[in-house]
């Protein structure tokens, strides 16, 4: 074996393997040694950078390698804004989200333009292009917000829509003032420009979820399925540069383009940002660092002066929009806080525009110097434009979200019980074990990560081969919920038949929610029916839920939601339509819902402050709710609010719904949704409802559960 040759006697370090381990201890050291002193590693991974790069000790060199890892770093941050933001939020917020980019770009845009032509007397074009760096921002704080799990925040929501506007805004004038310089504005530029940002548009935002949806259904492996998100990514940042904007653009396009297809409760979720946190995210923030050059700033004045002004029209600008946004919209001050956490960093559009901007020469002097657009000041001004406002947004941000979270805690435990939920899923077919564990884990609420249970039941006569299956079954659940970050607890149970097994784990584990696959290829075969009516129903206080999976779940675009007469009566009928909330909140799908007046009425107000997408349809039967599930979509499902003989709204007709669905639904997912029928009384909450004033009451309560 060769000896391993690493050669450290002259800088930077040249060799891959010794780069890599140094860059990895960075991403390690970083935040176990800041955590312990309050300050955010994001700061501490810039702060490295610059010690080991070029302008530091030069340990590492600022090369190809950096480079390429580091703009997947800021790609993949731009892909994680638009895969997390909620569509539906973002549609009923958009105008806040206009409303803000008309400040946070306006503010430090004027800021800047006064600085630039009446302060440091630029030329007009130069200033423009000055003004317009200040106007743009990176979200380099939203994986820290991200981990705080307050994503959903209204204030959060309005910067990542104003983020994509501001970048576009600003990108859009860099493209216009090069233009001008070179002397090519006129009506061809100006229309082909149009044309080739709407053609991105529409190519990322229609044909890539087609194509998504298409590889999702016919791809199983989860390697695969990952290299293809990363494949999305640049090939949308690929056709953005194509278009003559940033690369970062169509990287957030990518996420918005996939948001439906990756639910935030999935193990594709958590792989997308696990690995984009330990490794592509800190990777970028290191190759900013390595820009930053501390020795600049006591060489010139001048230098000094132009940073300055930089700094008062960015962070001013910036703070400035986030208290007009404030004011506009009656936020609190901690989301005011956030907003301008999130919006004052500036990194990667101001960047490519100083880059660009310092790489055009206009003239030159007498003795043969070339005047460029933006000159070295500005360069070296904008790398301390960077450090300080990535400082600035992560110390703002971490400790308003901080707060908001708190706040939203104390919220829930003060003025909402949660109820006490226990998921078992029923585990006896290799085949549906993977599709069943992704409905549980949309079911699921935000906050239960740890009280899943997977069963499988073992005839008393057992034998090598069941034990043996029910061992792989089990197994396959436990990791595709640990893909998730979700721990499930698998159970093996021996007992004379699966009904009665489940039963008994039922009342051990006081399940609330049981959850059944149909046989794979199979649909409601008179023998489960007969077991489902006699066995698995005689639980009466369980949400029995059945699932037939004909493509994944993900890739459903929407859910047409039958709901019988009466429903509102039963005691479990809140506690079923939670179910399917988080269904619609999880997977990013549509919600069409169809039931009587009284339904729909009371539906209006539960959703009055939702943020899924829905529509409501008042019908007169049943048999018209079952029209609108025939000739359905491939890509759409079926959700129906079923009863147990003997409740209120059990009707005969429900009798022929086996034979619907087997007849018209064979190639779409469907879910049965039985609501527990028995009344339980406990200290933690109370599973029953006396009249219609109450179910409002409890469906307000649900409205603000949904609405953070």
């Amino acid at each position: 074996m060769l000896p391993l040759n690493i050669h450290i006697s002259t800088l930077p370090i040249e060799d891959p393997v010794l780069k890599f381990l140094l860059e990895l201890i960075i991403i390690l050291s970083a935040p176990l040694l800041l955590n312990k002193i309050k300050v955010p590693h994001l700061l501490g991974l810039l702060i490295a950078g610059a010690v080991v790069g070029p302008n530091g000790l030069n340990l590492l060199a600022r090369d190809s390698s950096v480079v390429v890892t580091g703009t997947t770093g800021l790609l993949y941050i731009m892909f994680l804004a638009g895969l997390e933001i909620d569509m539906g939020d973002f549609k009923r917020n958009k105008w806040k989200s206009i409303t803000f980019t008309a400040y946070t770009f306006a503010a430090p845009f004027i800021l800047g333009f006064i600085g630039g032509y009446y302060i440091l007397h630029f030329s007009l074009l130069t200033s423009v292009l000055f003004a317009s760096l200040f106007s743009s921002h990176t979200l380099i704080a939203y994986p820290m917000i991200s981990k705080l799990g307050i994503s959903k925040n209204l204030s959060v929501n309005i910067t990542v829509g104003g983020t994509m506007l501001t970048d576009v805004l600003s990108l859009l004038v860099l493209a216009v003032v090069v233009g001008m310089t070179q002397g090519e504005v006129n009506s061809a530029f100006w229309i082909r420009l149009t044309l080739s940002v709407l053609a991105f548009g529409a190519t990322v935002l229609f044909v890539f979820p087609l194509i998504g949806r298409w590889f999702f259904k016919k791809v199983d492996d989860k390697i695969s399925q990952y290299i293809f998100v990363l494949v999305m990514i640049y090939m949308a940042s690929v056709l953005a540069e194509l278009a003559g904007i940033e690369a970062i653009i169509g990287a957030f396009f990518a996420g918005l383009a996939l948001n439906k297809l990756i639910p935030h409760a999935s193990s594709m979720m958590n792989r997308v940002e696990f690995i984009g946190n330990a490794i592509f995210i800190p990777f970028f923030l290191i190759s900013v660092g390595m820009l930053i050059d501390f020795k600049v700033f006591f060489k010139s004045l001048e230098t000094l002066g132009v940073a300055a002004v930089m700094l008062v029209a960015s962070i001013g600008g910036k703070y400035l929009g986030a208290i007009a946004t404030q004011k506009t919209f009656r936020l609190t001050k901690d989301e005011g806080s956030l907003i301008f956490g999130l919006s004052s960093a500036s990194a990667a559009a101001t960047l490519a525009s100083v880059m660009v901007g310092y790489n055009i020469i206009v003239s030159e002097t007498a003795e043969g110097e070339a005047v460029r657009l933006l000159s070295e000041h500005v360069l070296n001004g904008s790398i301390l434009l960077i450090l300080i406002s990535c400082t600035i947004s992560s110390f703002v941000s971490m400790a308003s979200g901080q707060r908001i979270a708190e706040s939203e805690q104390e919220d829930t435990a003060s003025g909402i019980n949660r109820e006490q939920e226990n998921l078992l899923i029923a585990v006896n077919y290799e085949e549906t074990v993977e599709k069943l564990v992704n409905l549980g884990l949309l079911i699921k609420a935000a906050h239960n990560n740890n009280r899943l249970f997977a069963l499988n039941v073992i005839n008393s006569e057992k034998n090598e081969s069941s034990v043996r299956n029910a061992k792989k079954t089990l197994h396959i659940a436990v990791d595709t919920a640990a893909a998730a970050d979700v721990n499930i607890q698998p159970l093996t149970r021996y007992d004379n038949d699966v009904a009665t097994g489940i039963g008994n784990v039922i009342k051990e584990q006081e399940i609330t929610d049981l959850l059944i696959a149909l046989q794979p290829d199979q649909g409601l075969t008179p023998s489960f029916v007969h077991n489902l009516y006699n066995g698995y129903l005689q639980n009466d206080q369980v949400n029995t839920i059945i699932y037939h999976a004909a493509q994944p779940i993900a890739t459903v675009k929407r859910y047409i939601i039958l709901i019988p007469a009466n429903a509102e009566k039963e005691a479990g009928f809140f506690s079923a339509l939670l179910r399917v909330w988080n269904i619609a909140r999880n997977s990013g799908a549509q919600m069409s819902f169809y039931a009587d007046e009284t339904i729909i009425d009371i539906l209006q107000k539960v959703v009055k402050k939702s943020s899924i997408e829905l529509s409501l349809h008042p019908v007169v039967s049943w048999q018209d709710a079952e029209l609108a599930a025939k000739n359905m979509p491939k890509n759409e499902g079926l959700i129906i609010l079923m009863a147990r003989r003997g409740m209120i709204s059990y009707s005969a007709e429900m009798g022929t719904t086996p034979g619907f669905l087997n007849q018209y639904v064979t190639q779409n997912n469907f879910i049965l949704i039985f609501p527990y029928c028995l009344t339980i009384e406990s200290d933690q909450e109370k599973r029953s409802v006396s009249n219609h004033d109450d179910f409002v009451e409890i469906g307000q309560l649900i409205s603000r559960i949904f609405s953070r």
